[in-house]
């Protein structure tokens, strides 16, 4: 009897530490994301049906009723439980696009210098005015830079409140003497044209234009003569008056005109000594906007984290649902631009992890967020953490999925951005138990960390990365598990698709790399979910500050 105790308590205690294990594993690793779910959605989304999930657009009205739904279908609980639409925070946006009537020419000496609208030279605002009218004087700022930690200030306190400023694009380029400032040949924040035009406003100006070279800007004139074309949003409140770009050759044709040598002031914009150089010129904008007020929408789902004492923290997913919508011109075939890689991909991955993240609850709060009017710079997770409804200081990490791997299984993931925190060290343990290798790291030229949602929650001190895209990436260095050659040569052939009408989605397209994203975001955010500590800021690292 003593022998068959000893037996049965052993099996006793087998079974439990099994079960132990077995609940532990559970807890570790997050469900698997399955691909025919992924599929469906991004089918779907990118679905003319949707007309390109326009910001301000019934496409993109569409959206939102079907991210709703299908996140209270998935059992994700809304983050607005009181409100009538529980899933939805709102996004108060002024549209305005620059009508066709709108000139602007500088003067100077008894000349006028008339540079082409759309071909040489981009103009709109983000005001909300409907019609201007105005003359200012023009100042040269070189890269219109305030940077404190690099002890650089193209203003030199200068009063340039009514003045028009003109500055390059991207940032102070590294010398021999200094061949790591402004993070060497990478682009920071304040090469970005975002910041640029931020600054204008923060210095009182009449308005920015900043002078656009592919190399400098890191894109093609398409890039910004494609977004001045449509109507461009803002949130509502102050902005620039007037703010565009600059056909450089188009301004070097002008400056020579107004009797400056535009390669003398780029040498002199290199300089941490620069001051401003006031241009002995005029601009002239007469400008007409169809404005309107549009209130857009995040859609946003929670998992309650299940542990007491961890579930008033949370980790975020996001992925932006919106692209450039349906566009309608005068003697022109209505186009659509559907967006599937960008960023349907994103949109249907989220709602595909989330499927099964509520059938898994982690220790912390997990919260899916679909931000509105990304393609309009950021504008919805900008909304999300001005008015943040979990509070940042409980929020432990973003992880964003924006245009994703649709050329098949990777032997590696990219994880770049994540090494500005510890977010680096949890990634590469997932990547190694997953066996995956870590994608080698490309050096940022254009900015690409600056460039998705993710970069919102960043700025206000929340440590946050875009996982694994293989587009911003895109020029063929993943390395993929079967026909490398022809998967690179997809991935690489999309940079000319991006931003375009071509973004459309082919059923014949293999997603097991974008599951495997998917899967790996899914699996660092649960790991994340249940770690004992929450991730930190690298020492050093400018955001590495909760910030309002």
């Amino acid at each position: 009897m003593r022998r068959l105790l000893l037996v049965l308590c052993a099996l006793f205690f087998c079974q439990t530490q099994a079960q132990g294990q077995n609940s532990s594993a559970k807890e570790q690793h997050a469900p698997q994301v399955k691909e025919s779910v992924l599929r469906a959605h991004l089918a779907y989304l990118s679905d003319d049906l949707l007309e390109g999930r326009g910001t301000g657009q019934r496409g993109g009205d569409l959206a939102v009723e079907y991210l709703e739904t299908q996140a209270q279908l998935s059992g994700l609980q809304p983050m607005f439980p009181q409100q009538k639409f529980p899933y939805r925070q709102a996004v108060k946006l002024v549209g305005s696009q620059t009508l066709f009537s709108s000139r602007i020419h500088f003067s100077m000496s008894g000349q006028n210098f008339l540079p082409k609208l759309g071909d040489e030279i981009l103009i709109g605002n983000s005001n909300g005015q409907s019609a201007l009218n105005l003359q200012a004087p023009m100042v040269f700022v070189g890269y219109g830079v305030r940077a404190a930690e690099e002890n650089w200030d193209d203003f030199k306190g200068q009063d340039l409140r009514g003045k028009f400023l003109i500055m390059l694009a991207n940032d102070p380029q590294p010398t021999a003497e200094e061949p790591d400032r402004f993070a060497g040949k990478a682009m920071t924040y304040y090469g970005r044209w975002t910041y640029k035009y931020e600054e204008a406003l923060r210095q009182g100006a009449a308005g920015v234009l900043l002078l656009h070279t592919t190399e400098s800007a890191s894109y093609g004139w398409n890039v910004p003569q494609t977004s001045f074309s449509h109507e461009r949003f803002s949130l509502a409140g102050a902005g620039n008056t007037v703010e565009g770009w600059w056909k450089e050759d188009s301004a070097r044709e002008f400056f020579k005109l107004a009797g400056y040598d535009l390669n003398a002031l780029r040498a002199a914009a290199e300089r941490r000594d620069f001051r401003p150089i006031a241009i002995n010129a005029q601009v002239n904008v007469t400008m007409q906007s169809q404005v309107r007020q549009v209130e857009q929408f995040n859609v946003i789902g929670v998992v309650p984290g299940t542990d007491p004492q961890l579930k008033h923290q949370a980790l975020v997913y996001s992925a932006h649902w919106d692209h450039l919508g349906k566009v309608e011109e005068v003697g022109k075939p209505v186009q659509i631009w559907n967006g599937a890689i960008d960023n349907a991909s994103g949109t249907a991955a989220l709602l595909a992890m989330a499927q099964e993240a509520v059938k898994h609850p982690a220790k912390r709060t997990q919260i899916f967020l679909w931000p509105a009017a990304e393609e309009q710079y950021l504008l919805g997770s900008l909304a999300y953490v001005k008015t943040p409804p979990w509070p940042l200081e409980n929020t432990i990490a973003d992880l964003n999925l924006d245009s994703m791997n649709f050329a098949g299984r990777t032997l590696d993931i990219g994880i770049a951005g994540s090494e500005r925190s510890s977010l680096y060290d949890t990634a590469v343990t997932v990547a190694k138990d997953m066996h995956l290798k870590i994608a080698p790291s490309v050096l940022d030229l254009g900015g690409a960390y600056f460039r998705a949602d993710h970069f919102n929650f960043a700025r206000v001190g929340v440590p946050a990365f875009n996982v694994g895209s293989a587009v911003f990436s895109g020029d063929g260095h993943f390395d993929y598990e079967h026909n490398h050659a022809q998967s690179a040569a997809k991935m690489k052939h999309f940079k000319e698709d991006y931003h375009t009408p071509r973004d459309r989605y082919d059923p014949e397209w293999d997603l097991g790399g974008m599951q495997q994203q998917a899967q790996f975001t899914f699996e660092l955010g649960y790991r994340l979910a249940n770690a004992k500590s929450i991730p930190k800021w690298r020492a050093g690292d400018p955001y590495g500050k909760l910030r309002p």
